[in-house]
């Protein structure tokens, strides 16, 4: 009893208050304009704040980091040498696509299935399992011989990619001193911008370039995971979860019971969040593709980039990204996230048009920092669903909504694509048809940043959220409610005597 009614009541004095939970409609959509305006929170330089992590966090970082960018590593793995597999294949480039249409539409399996796994049994095997799956498949893929099994292998992968997300965040962040949270969530984020400048960098050396095709870059993409294994294997569960673990353990119903019993719980109080989180993540997944899908089709069709160029072009996008995911991560914990959020996606919106109507080589400049924008307001991402999750289902809803969100935008090349052959160029001189791409993603991104400002402007935000499991609300619901049933059995035996 005395474990319970401890468990339950444990609450440091420093604990952040979020008076928006409990406001109604009315006074919650009152608050905010206000609840805009910036805290201002003292936080260190980018370097001090880096230096707050102790040895093991940064081996969480690194560990989650590296697991990141190799999952973009092995997606993008099928993009780079869709013109090698289209040939091997014999099969037109809008069938091999459908190896990259089946993760994206699998992706939110596997986070269900390993956002579960990742809240009952800890972030440790669950993380070692995805990897497992990743050699497995990408040694799979690299060894296809047929469509149907090129297919399968890719199926299976979207279930394995799709798990991880939630399960990365979770190990960086939270055990992360709070002061440090933002620039680590954004330099977190911007690991997937680094796979796709590694992919694009084998896939140089190791696609076409042996009598093996394009077979030796899935073989290699099938080595750093058995690295990442061991790291993790070498490492305990965070801090976080082993003080929710402990909870649990010392509660009626044991760790399996109160699972279940949190789960319910969160649910019940928080459904609403958990479908403002797929929205906004709807309109996140949209921005990045709808501002990065077309866009080499557009420099090499319509304005005459050669390959080399249109390579060099989304190089320096992706430094633009990772360097605006670092810099507006850190700056959230400053800023607020929401703020942080609004205000970028306002610059990257006034960045459109030069973006798409640029012409000549000078447009990398501006594929920079329009890319610089929108990574920036990703690098807020983890950190913002991470301190908005339940507890009892953290890297479940955060997974989930990531790749729920990713599904509802998979079509967005689709769509920029439809709407492009309403605005026809001239055709080359072969008599290729070419579209106005260049308007059809300003009009499509116009949108879509006014829908992530809008979605933003009306969410919640928990700056400074408490990570473990004595600040979180609906474990001290399901521990107060043992107790009360506790009590209750007591009286009612005391009142039989």
């Amino acid at each position: 009893m005395a474990d319970i009614k401890e468990a339950r009541t444990a609450q440091p004095a420093e604990e952040v208050s979020f008076p928006e939970e409990n406001m109604s409609v009315g006074r919650y959509l009152a608050t905010r304009i206000t609840s805009l305006r910036p805290p201002m929170h003292k936080a260190p330089n980018p370097f001090k704040a880096l230096a707050l992590l102790n040895r093991q966090q940064w081996l969480f970082f690194l560990v989650a980091f590296w697991g990141w960018t190799w999952d973009a590593f092995d997606f993008f793995s099928v993009s780079i040498s869709l013109t090698s597999l289209a040939k091997y294949f014999d099969r037109p480039n809008s069938e091999i696509t459908w190896g990259i249409t089946l993760v994206l539409m699998l992706r939110s399996v596997g986070a269900i299935i390993f956002g579960i796994l990742s809240d009952r049994y800890g972030r440790k095997w669950p993380f070692v399992a995805n990897n497992a799956l990743f050699i497995v498949l990408e040694l799979g893929t690299g060894f296809c011989k047929t469509y149907k099994q090129f297919l399968a292998c890719r199926a299976l992968f979207g279930i394995a990619m799709g798990g991880l997300y939630g399960n990365i965040a979770a190990t960086a962040l939270e055990d992360c001193p709070p002061q440090a949270r933002g620039i680590i969530s954004g330099m977190l984020q911007q690991g997937y911008a680094f796979g796709y400048l590694l992919v694009t960098a084998f896939a140089r050396g190791l696609v076409g370039t042996t009598s093996h095709g394009w077979r030796p870059l899935f073989w290699f993409g099938a080595c750093p995971p058995v690295l990442f294994i061991i790291l993790r294997l070498c490492l305990p569960e965070t801090q976080a979860y082993q003080s929710r673990e402990r909870v649990r353990k010392s509660l009626a119903g044991g760790v399996a019971g109160n699972f279940i019993s949190e789960g319910k719980v969160a649910i019940k109080n928080h459904w609403k969040l958990l479908i403002y989180l797929v929205l906004l993540m709807a309109g996140f997944n949209f921005m990045s593709h709808g501002s990065q899908d077309l866009y080499p089709t557009m420099l090499s069709a319509q304005f005459g980039f050669s390959p080399n160029a249109v390579t060099v072009t989304q190089v320096v996008a992706n430094l633009g990204a990772m360097s605006g995911g670092t810099l507006c991560g850190w700056a959230s914990q400053i800023f607020g996230r929401r703020f942080s959020i609004i205000v970028i996606s306002i610059v990257g919106g006034a960045l459109l048009y030069p973006y798409d109507f640029v012409t000549d080589k000078s447009v990398m400049a501006v594929a920079f920092f329009e890319q610089f924008c929108v990574q920036g307001a990703w690098g807020v991402i983890p950190i913002h669903l991470m301190e908005l999750s339940p507890g009892p289902i953290r890297t479940f809803a955060v997974g989930t909504a990531y790749q729920l969100g990713n599904l509802v935008s998979s079509a967005s090349s689709t769509i920029e694509s439809t709407i492009g052959e309403r605005f026809p160029l001239p055709p080359t001189p072969k008599g290729v048809k070419r579209y106005d791409y260049g308007k059809v993603i300003c009009i499509f991104m116009g949108c879509v940043y006014a829908y992530v400002i809008i979605v933003t402007f009306f969410g919640p935000e928990k700056l400074g959220r408490e990570f473990d499991a004595e600040h979180d609300s609906d474990l001290n619901e399901v521990a107060a409610r043992q107790v009360f049933d506790k009590d209750l059995e007591k009286a009612n035996v005391q009142h039989a005597e």
